[in-house]
């Protein structure tokens, strides 16, 4: 059955890096995995993709060559937030003719900015392109909150089309929904309360766990938008640990070393700040693997 563009399982997608660098040859082998897996969509270089310690053109060069290895097979969409203004404007620009589906834009971080301050920032980037734009609020990271009240203002936009709502606040949904009209996409951002957002009426789930379960993801979301939540919860509650124990230090340090466990990278390699997951927490996500059946 074939399902709305921007719907379903989508990953946050990891960046491998070797001692610093980035390697391309496991990214290719990443959209291969999530390709053969199910997954819906890729988002490249979204927060977790860590695109605030990449330069400009390697965040550029990592979207590229998503959508070249994804050749057709998978919508990418590309993470290109900023807490400048204009420089995710010129992100977006870059990647406008790059064969993307969409862009992911994060709240501004660290500056602060008010709900209208808010509001000019995500119109001047969407005026700047005609590609689809996805709101991203995640207030634990970013340290300001898009209320729900501002993007149903954005949604007047006509090129705004959703949201990444990673609140976890699910009081929030129903808010969204009548501000911005049912039309309005809202996914989960959220993994830990992704499947109650799909039964509220969220369209699916940006999802760090999808790096290691990305079948199971998959499989979870299709059951949940054909209204089949009691399967879709037998899934969850295998993934439950996971979705909590991802974010035991700063993500996306946790998904790295467990995708490095899997086989799926080589390293578990970040940059600084971001250091390698600590010693302590390895048995709990090993745990965390067993429990949804991983290893």
């Amino acid at each position: 059955m074939t399902r709305p563009l921007f719907s379903g399982s989508m990953v946050a997608l990891i960046t491998p890096m070797t001692d610093g660098e980035i390697n391309f040859s496991e990214l290719k082998n990443l959209v291969e995995f999530h390709i053969k897996s199910g997954t819906h969509a890729i988002v490249s270089v979204g927060t977790t993709g860590e695109s605030t310690t990449l330069s400009t053109d390697e965040h550029i060069k990592v979207i590229k060559k998503t959508v070249e290895y994804a050749d057709g097979r998978i919508p990418i969409i590309a993470g290109t937030g900023s807490n400048s203004t204009s420089e995710a404007i010129v992100i977006t620009k870059l990647v406008a003719d790059s064969g993307v589906v969409g862009c992911l834009t994060v709240v501004p971080y660290y500056n602060k900015p008010t709900q209208e301050g808010l509001y000019q920032h995500f119109k001047a980037i969407a005026e700047s392109t005609s590609l689809p734009q996805i709101l991203y609020n995640v207030p634990s990271r970013t340290g300001c909150d898009l209320k729900p009240e501002t993007v149903g203002r954005l949604s007047k936009i006509p090129n705004i089309i959703g949201i990444k709502e990673a609140t976890g606040d699910l009081s929030r949904i129903p808010d969204i929904k009548r501000l911005a009209g049912e039309d309005f996409i809202i996914l989960s951002g959220d993994d830990a309360t992704g499947l109650e957002s799909m039964k509220l009426g969220g369209q699916g789930v940006i999802s760090v766990t999808n790096n290691l379960a990305a079948e199971d993801m998959a499989k979870m979301c299709e059951l949940a938008l054909d209204g089949n939540f009691a399967e879709a919860e037998e899934i969850n509650q295998r993934l439950i640990s996971l979705h909590r124990d991802l974010f035991v230090e700063a993500n996306p340090i946790p998904v790295k070393w467990a995708a490095y466990k899997l086989g799926l990278i080589g390293q578990p390699n970040l940059r600084l700040p971001l250091t390698t997951l600590s010693e302590a927490y390895h048995s709990r996500i090993m745990d965390a693997l067993k429990q949804a059946k991983l290893i």
